[in-house]
């Protein structure tokens, strides 16, 4: 059985993609759901859709680079449910790039957004969990964490930290479980925001093979509804024709 009923789970980058499926599922079994993201629209339409179905959701706007904006989400829904239970870090960007065309303000995006994002999320939960004697982190890394690749040496050192960060966590806590989900090719919207031609191209080429959110939306879940005495350290799901 996988018991997650109750618990009050905040996600961020969940208007759409794996955030989007991890909320949904996760309300579906009884969970208490809290979503942040930057599009309100969509967001409000989720919790909409959660809300009809049975579940219990509310939602937020959130950007995670700003430390203060992430503090006031996180405290949002303990606000709103007394507790937190899990902090699922998953918002991310992926504008893939040579090194040679030097595409410095994306370099800064996926810093900002893929590591400060997770280590603002992090602060902002730690007290509470600490405070309450428990809770789990969640943060989405990627098969990047394991494996650099011509484009994406930026993106790969950005999820090689939330790797580093994550497991660092774990080893320094002995009451809040520590979970890193590294996805292999899905089908998101992660990557529309790549301006070079070539490198869209090549995402195109790999989503051929792509998984739904849903495969990843399953691992949170698994996750998430282990006993409190056992930490999932870290899921790799890929799809099973994929050699990345």
């Amino acid at each position: 059985m996988l018991d997650v009923e109750n618990k009050v789970i905040a996600i961020t980058g969940a208007s759409s993609g794996i955030g989007e499926a991890s909320a949904k599922l996760l309300a579906q079994n009884g969970a208490k759901v809290v979503l942040g993201a930057r599009r309100t629209e969509k967001l409000e339409k989720i919790v909409k859709d959660i809300r009809s179905s049975g579940g219990i959701a509310e939602f937020k706007a959130v950007d995670v680079t700003d430390r203060q904006d992430m503090n006031a989400f996180i405290h949002f829904a303990k606000e709103k449910f007394d507790r937190i239970d899990v902090i699922f870090n998953n918002a991310g960007v992926m504008p893939l790039s040579l090194m040679s065309a030097l595409k410095v303000d994306e370099w800064d995006k996926m810093i900002n957004v893929n590591i400060n994002g997770v280590l603002n999320g992090i602060a902002a939960g730690l007290p509470i969990m600490e405070a309450q004697g428990g809770g789990q982190f969640i943060n989405t890394a990627s098969i990047a964490a394991h494996s650099v690749g011509p484009t994406s040496a930026v993106y790969s050192a950005t999820k090689y930290a939330v790797w580093a960060i994550s497991d660092g966590l774990r080893q320094e806590s002995k009451n809040i479980r520590v979970t890193i989900i590294s996805p292999g090719v899905v089908e998101t919207e992660l990557g529309s925001d790549i301006s070079d031609e070539a490198s869209k191209g090549f995402l195109q080429k790999l989503r051929k093979t792509a998984l739904t959110p849903d495969a990843i939306a399953r691992a949170v879940l698994y996750a998430v509804a282990q006993p409190e005495d056992v930490d999932v350290n870290e899921i790799i799901v890929r799809p099973t024709a994929s050699a990345f």
